[in-house]
């Protein structure tokens, strides 16, 4: 995954286009899969309904 594809410019401001990990704070994003979203620094999940 390039970092590129995690940011985009909008209207001069950086918006990010994943969600980040609720225990780790910013620039730690949760990864996306088919059945849940999880943070591979901490192991936070959260499971899809």
């Amino acid at each position: 995954m390039d970092k590129r594809e995690l940011y985009e410019i909008k209207d001069g401001k950086i918006d990010r286009k994943r969600r980040n990990c609720p225990k780790c704070g910013d620039g730690v994003f949760l990864a996306v899969h088919k059945d849940r979203v999880a943070c591979g620094k901490c192991g936070y999940t959260e499971f899809k309904k």
